[in-house]
C-alpha cells in the first residue's frame, strides 16, 4: 500500500547530510519496517529520532485522512499534513546552540534550536486533537535571559473544543520548555490553521 506519508516525504527540503545520510523517506521506511533490524547509526542520531517520533505521532492519523487531505488540497497550496512533514524535517537541523544556564559555571551545556522545536512539537502527544506544525521563535535565543515567544500553527480534530485544546496544548508547551531549558519563556503565541477531520471507524454513519 501506498504510504501518504512517503509519497511527500522526498520534496521536504532537507538533505540527507543533516540526518547522518539518511533521507526523511528512508526514515519513514524504517518505520513501516518497525524499526528492525535495528540501526544503531539511525538510533543514536538525535535528528533521525527526532524525525522518527514526530512521523510516528503524525501517523496517528490514519492513511485515509492523509489521502483526503491530499486530495482536498489543491496546488500549489499547501496542506497542513504537507506544512507538518516540512516542519518535522526542520526539526532535524540543529540550528543555533540555545544556552542552558548551570549553577557551575565549570559546565558549558546547552540544546539546539532543533531540539527545542522536537519538544515543542512532543507536546501534542499529551493532548490528544492537536496537531503542532509549523513553529518558530522570537527572540535572541542566543542569549542568556533574552525574552523569547513561541509561535505555532495548530491543528484541531474537528468537533472538540478549540478553546480548551489550544490552552491545554499551550500550557504544555510551557511545561516542557523549562523542564527542557532556561530560556526565559514570555508567552506561547498558537495559531489555530487548520480543522481536521476525525477518520471514520467501521461502522460509524456519522
Amino acid at each position: 500500500m501506498n504510504d501518504p506519508l512517503n509519497s511527500r516525504a522526498p520534496h521536504l527540503g532537507v538533505s540527507a547530510d543533516e540526518l547522518n545520510g539518511y533521507t526523511v523517506e528512508q526514515l519513514s521506511d524504517y518505520l513501516d519496517a518497525g524499526r528492525t533490524p535495528d540501526d544503531p547509526e539511525i538510533e543514536h542520531s538525535p535528528g533521525c529520532l527526532l524525525v522518527l517520533d514526530a512521523l510516528e505521532r503524525l501517523r496517528d492519523l490514519t492513511p485515509e485522512l492523509l489521502e483526503a487531505d491530499a486530495a482536498a488540497e489543491p496546488a500549489p497550496e499547501e496542506g497542513f499534513v504537507q506544512g507538518i512533514l516540512a516542519s518535522i524535517a526542520l526539526d532535524a537541523r540543529a540550528g543555533r546552540r540555545i544556552p542552558i544556564a548551570a549553577e557551575d559555571s565549570a559546565f558549558d551545556l546547552g540544546i539546539t534550536e532543533g531540539a527545542l522545536r522536537g519538544v515543542i512539537r512532543s507536546a501534542e502527544s499529551a493532548v490528544p486533537g492537536a496537531l503542532v506544525g509549523k513553529c518558530r521563535f522570537e527572540g535572541d535565543l542566543t542569549t542568556p535571559d533574552a525574552p523569547v515567544r513561541v509561535q505555532a500553527e495548530v491543528s484541531i480534530r474537528y468537533g472538540l473544543p478549540i478553546p480548551e485544546l489550544v490552552e491545554q496544548l499551550r500550557s504544555e508547551i510551557q511545561n516542557r520548555i523549562r523542564v527542557h531549558s532556561t530560556i526565559r519563556l514570555v508567552a506561547v503565541d498558537l495559531t489555530v490553521r487548520d480543522v481536521h477531520e476525525r477518520p471514520a471507524m467501521n461502522g460509524d454513519q456519522r
